[in-house]
């Protein structure tokens, strides 16, 4: 990752170089007939975007009176590090109030441009668990490549602001749902996305986890037979529960507790696979199955409980990083990017056997809280931030069923893909630790 200056030396924009040293400027790829490449600069205008532009501030008159001033924020020069300052030239001109801490939001908005396709070529595609971490960064994809979505959730781990910018869009819907119930739609692909994932949250109420996993995709599965959608599920490396096999290829079946703690989400995404290709084989559904591991990026959520933004907030805050059982366990970590990239092309390849998607650069997580220690007083260097405290990193007893190690085998996604990651850990990293450094600033982390 590297910075371009200005002449007053000022941060004007953050480039990506990937592992070859070639800029990164846009994502995704034209392939298998469908056209998903877009401008980075345009996703990042989306998901850097601050709350608000303006912010009021009381200012003393020559008369001795108080006037309200409007002036524009620290905070916007921090998302225009990414973005080049195309943040606030498609989002609400809303006002923050520092004294109150409160915004006065507006309406008044102006949409991000997107593609100008043919009814022929425009798909209307359901997404179920839109609003949250990864159903959001696909929506935005799907929206600025022109065709017609229609977001499903029930907000119980997701966030309407994670998909507010396009509300009142032509294009776009969003329906508060609970995909336990039926719902019925006219629809060309379906992602179902559904589902709680951190274990926080799936082990909260693991009764419902298991009713998503199985009357959730029954549902949607029961929609995709009768529009004769293409139908995509979101899986995850957690079928294959704490392998014995390493790297896990996707003929792995897994070594899982079924009565253990995590049950509720291993067992409720295996017996959801089993479910879609029963569809499949009798009913001959077109399904197709992304096996996701560990993937992290801007919108994930810094109370879910997962290593990448427990230590990115920690270390932020000066808190030491929490680690469990000595940091032994090993996982592999995709950025956000990527992993649209890959359940794009897995939905319209021709292939319809299960893929694994994740990157297959393996940390230990005692090494991973050092990489972000790193990245951290790296980021907080450049921003001129002097005598930050080092933070330590604290050990805590392993959590039940934690899985030891944790990495794919990407083989079959190379194959039939034709995809592999882009990003390294590290760039993503150096991207999120200033994502939720600029919403600390906004105060709306």
């Amino acid at each position: 990752m590297a910075a371009n200056k200005t002449s007053v030396g000022r941060t004007k924009t953050i480039t990506i170089l990937d592992k070859e040293g070639v800029e990164i400027t846009s994502v995704g790829f034209t392939r298998f007939g469908f056209d998903c490449e877009v401008p980075l600069r345009a996703l990042r205008a989306l998901y850097l975007r601050p709350h608000y532009v303006n912010t009021a501030s009381p200012k003393h008159t020559p008369d001795g009176t108080v006037s309200l001033a409007q002036e524009i924020v620290r905070v916007d020069d921090d998302h225009d590090m990414f973005t080049g300052g195309d943040a606030d030239m498609y989002q609400s001109k809303s006002i923050y109030h520092p004294d109150s801490h409160s915004i006065s939001y507006t309406t008044l908005s102006r949409f991000p441009p997107v593609k100008l396709l043919p009814p022929f070529q425009r798909k209307r595609i359901l997404v179920t668990g839109g609003a949250g971490f990864v159903g959001s960064h696909l929506v935005d994809r799907l929206m600025l490549l022109g065709h017609e979505v229609t977001v499903l959730d029930n907000f119980f781990t997701g966030s309407r602001t994670n998909v507010s910018h396009w509300v009142g869009h032509p294009n776009f819907e969003m329906v508060r749902h609970d995909v336990v119930e039926p719902f019925m739609i006219e629809c060309d692909q379906i992602y179902h996305l559904a589902c709680p994932a951190s274990p926080p949250h799936y082990q909260a109420n693991p009764v419902k986890t298991i009713k998503t996993s199985f009357l959730g995709t029954l549902n949607m599965l029961g929609l995709a037979k009768r529009t004769k959608a293409r139908f995509l599920i979101s899986s995850t490396s957690e079928v294959y529960g704490d392998p014995e096999v390493h790297p896990q290829p996707e003929t792995y079946w897994g070594n899982v507790n079924p009565i253990g703690v995590r049950a509720c989400y291993d067992e409720g995404k295996r017996v959801a696979e089993t479910m879609t290709y029963a569809f499949h084989n009798r009913d001959g559904v077109d399904v197709r199955v992304a096996r996701i591991f560990n993937t992290y990026g801007p919108r994930m959520n810094p109370q879910d409980g997962r290593v990448v933004s427990n230590f990115i907030v920690q270390a932020l805050r000066g808190e030491d990083l929490t680690i469990y059982g000595g940091g032994k366990q090993t996982r592999s970590f995709q950025y956000i990017h990527d992993l649209i990239d890959g359940m794009i092309a897995c939905m319209n390849s021709d292939f319809d056997q299960p893929i694994n998607l994740g990157n297959s650069e393996e940390f230990s997580i005692g090494e991973f809280a050092d990489l972000v220690r790193e990245i951290v007083e790296k980021v907080q260097r450049e921003d001129g931030e002097e005598n930050v405290r080092r933070v330590g990193v604290r050990d805590m007893e392993m959590p039940k069923d934690d899985p030891q190690q944790r990495k794919p085998d990407t083989t079959r996604a190379k194959e039939v893909l034709d995809w592999q990651p882009r990003w390294t850990v590290r760039m993503g990293l150096e991207e999120m630790v200033r994502y939720y450094k600029a919403k600390m600033a906004e105060g709306s982390l």
